[in-house]
């Protein structure tokens, strides 16, 4: 027996403080539409920028912000095959772009943005195509962290970076993306370099048996990142910084790939051109995945037994706390369980 009413998370203006947890109606899935229970919501820094100022779009009030579920079918529309009543199952991050080639010059949509609904609330209705059958051995809270974190590691070692066992791969940092990376790439047989400024995750990347881990707040940090390579270079840079590439540059080996992924330290880069020629390097941006890239990594997350990690969960009225979480940097994922 599916509720009257159900409650969902709306922002009403730009801004945190503009949150409201509000009862609505459950929504009725339509013609090849299904009714997911929501069980988890995975958060990403782009969640901040979104709710800040909409990433530099404008957003139409009230909107529902998030953009990773996962949870479980309960209700389907007509002429619905992708998936099943009783199915356990997470979102993809665009809506239109299933495979290559593109759909277009960019993806058309992300869930909780400006085009899109997002997915904090306690059922949401979604087109078949964009749910993927979770992983069997993940629940809800670590299923849900592969939608655009899990997905977007995934992408820059397999789909850009075309990782092969024994090449070295440098993670910046130790937020969701980062961690995703470098466990991943352990998994798949890839040397691992992990850079933090901080000494408290450094010990806890090395707990988690990330072979090589390097202090991000001495100047000197590409030297070291040689050290660990024994003079080899890196195959591949998972970059979550962007701005000035120049000290990623310094770390490739020749032929290598930098694999731009974040903008903490702005939109703009700034690309030595001298050293990009010298290495023969290659830059690509990362704009998260496709849906059939989100089952490949479903798929290897089972057969690997990967466990993502998750620094915190927090309860469905907590979003604020669980945001406040996420801004003073977390050590993975943070989540919100939605029951």
């Amino acid at each position: 027996m599916l509720p009257l009413s159900i409650r969902q998370w709306q922002l009403n203006d730009y801004g945190t403080s503009n949150l409201q947890l509000v009862e609505v109606p459950v929504p009725q899935p339509g013609p090849r539409e299904a009714l997911v229970r929501v069980a988890a919501v995975s958060l990403n820094y782009r969640d901040r920028l979104v709710l800040d100022n909409g990433m530099g779009s404008s957003l139409r009030f009230p909107l529902v912000p998030g953009s990773d579920l996962a949870g479980e079918v309960v209700a389907l529309g007509p002429a619905v095959s992708r998936v099943r009543l009783g199915q356990r199952v997470i979102n993809t991050f665009w809506r239109d772009w299933l495979d290559e080639p593109r759909p277009g010059p960019a993806p058309d949509a992300a869930f909780g943005s400006a085009d899109l609904p997002g997915v904090l609330s306690q059922y949401q209705v979604l087109h078949e195509d964009n749910l993927v059958v979770a992983p069997v051995t993940l629940d809800a809270g670590s299923a849900s962290t592969l939608v655009c974190a899990g997905l977007t590691a995934w992408h820059s070692l397999v789909e850009v970076g075309r990782l092969q066992p024994g090449q070295w791969v440098l993670v910046q940092g130790s937020g969701g993306v980062a961690l995703f990376a470098a466990q991943l790439a352990l998994s798949l047989g890839a040397q691992v370099v992990l850079t933090s400024a901080s000494a408290d995750k450094r010990e806890r990347a090395r707990a988690l048996g990330i072979q090589h881990v390097v202090d991000r707040s001495r100047p000197d940090w590409p030297a070291q990142v040689w050290q660990a390579t024994g003079g080899r270079g890196i195959d591949l840079v998972v970059e979550l910084a962007g701005g000035d590439l120049s000290l990623s540059l310094d770390t490739l080996a020749p032929g290598g790939t930098i694999a731009v992924v974040g903008v903490l330290e702005g939109f703009e880069l700034q690309v030595p051109c001298a050293t990009l020629f010298a290495k023969r390097a290659r830059i690509q941006g990362v704009a998260v995945g496709n849906r059939r890239a989100l089952e490949d990594l479903v798929r290897w997350v089972d057969r690997a037994g990967f466990t993502p990690q998750v620094d915190a969960e927090y309860g469905l009225a907590d979003l604020p706390a669980a945001l406040d979480h996420l801004a003073r940097g977390a050590f993975g994922k943070v989540v919100v369980r939605m029951e």
